[in-house]
C-alpha cells in the first residue's frame, strides 16, 4: 500500500454511516471463550466485501487486547439489513456469543453507529496510505480553498456553528 505524499482530503457530498465495533479480551486465559468471538469478524468482512450491494464502503482494523473495526456504510439501513439477515454471517456468531459467553465477563463487545452528513465532516490526510474515509470514498489532493479545516467545512456553510454577532456601538 503506497503512501499518498502530501495533503489529501475527501471531496464528496455523500452522507455516510460510520460504524465502530470491537471486542475486549477481559480474561486472556479463557482462549476457548474469546477466540471464536475474535475469529467471527473475518467471514463477515469477506461476505460484505464480495457483496457490492451490502452498503459497506470500506474499513480499517486494529488488533490488540481491545480490537477495533472502523467501517463506513451507505446508510444505517444497509448496516441494519446485514445485521438482521439470516443468510449473512452475522446472526449465527451473535447467537453463539450470547449462548457461550453471554454476560460471564470473559470477553466484551461494543459498537457505536454515527450517521454523518457530508456537511458535518472535515477530512485531511498527510503522507498517509489510503485510509479511513479517503480509502472508502477516494482521497484527492488538497486544492485551492481547501487548506484548512475551516475552509473544508465552509464548503457546507450550514455545518458551521452559529456565531453570536458583535454588539453594535
Amino acid at each position: 500500500m503506497g503512501i499518498l505524499a502530501g495533503r489529501h482530503t475527501v471531496d464528496s457530498d455523500r452522507d455516510v454511516t460510520v460504524f465502530l465495533i470491537g471486542m475486549r479480551v477481559n480474561q486472556p486465559w479463557k482462549v476457548r471463550k474469546w477466540l471464536p468471538v475474535a475469529k467471527a469478524m473475518s467471514p463477515m468482512l469477506r461476505h460484505l466485501s464480495r457483496d457490492k450491494a451490502s452498503g459497506l464502503l470500506g474499513f480499517n482494523q486494529w488488533f490488540g487486547r481491545t480490537t477495533m473495526l472502523l467501517s463506513y456504510w451507505d446508510s444505517p439501513e444497509h448496516l441494519q439489513r446485514f445485521a438482521a439477515d439470516a443468510d449473512a454471517p452475522h446472526l449465527e456468531p451473535w447467537r453463539r456469543f450470547v449462548r457461550s459467553v453471554g454476560d460471564d465477563g470473559t470477553v466484551g463487545i461494543w459498537h457505536e453507529t454515527y450517521v454523518v452528513p457530508a456537511a458535518n465532516r472535515e477530512v485531511v490526510y498527510v503522507n498517509m496510505p489510503a485510509f479511513g474515509l479517503g480509502k472508502a470514498l477516494g482521497a484527492r489532493p488538497v486544492g485551492s480553498g481547501m487548506h484548512t479545516a475551516k475552509q473544508r467545512l465552509s464548503r457546507h456553510p450550514e455545518s458551521l456553528p452559529d456565531r453570536p454577532q458583535a454588539a453594535q456601538p
